[in-house]
């Protein structure tokens, strides 16, 4: 199996609710570690550009105003196959949808407000963690 490396980011919706220890210690159980953290206070061009891929969509508006509503939890997760077992932990994106026992099921309060986001490739996750943090402050 292959370690790999993710992006991890606790939306507003759940530092708000102090669900970020909550929320890694899912990840710490399944054997992922956090290799790199911060909290942070997302602009609106931050937001803007790092959810670029969507910008043609009907949500990116609500999604960039919503990211800047309060503080998030950057973090890089470390582990085998971390971008697929990041995604299982998560549960799918509408909580409605989101398997019993996963982190979106339990703390998701809507589709938008579903508590994180983790990348959805290796690929992905390279790009996404280049956004947030240096090499220097990634510490596996």
């Amino acid at each position: 199996m292959a370690i790999e490396r993710t992006l991890s980011i606790i939306k507003p919706d759940a530092t708000k609710r102090n669900l970020t220890g909550q929320i890694n210690e899912k990840f710490e159980a399944a054997g992922l570690r956090i290799i790199a953290q911060r909290r942070l206070q997302l602009t609106s061009v931050q937001a803007e550009l790092f959810y670029a891929v969507h910008q043609d969509r009907a949500f990116f508006r609500d999604l960039c105003d919503f990211m800047i509503s309060g503080p998030v939890v950057v973090q890089v997760l470390e582990g085998e196959n971390a971008v697929t077992r990041n995604r299982e932990i998560m549960g799918a994106t509408n909580p409605a949808n989101a398997d019993d026992g996963t982190i979106r099921a339990m703390y998701a309060e809507s589709i938008q407000a579903n508590s994180v986001h983790g990348s959805d490739s290796i690929e992905n996750a390279a790009v996404e963690i280049s956004f947030f943090f240096s090499q220097i402050d990634i510490v596996g």
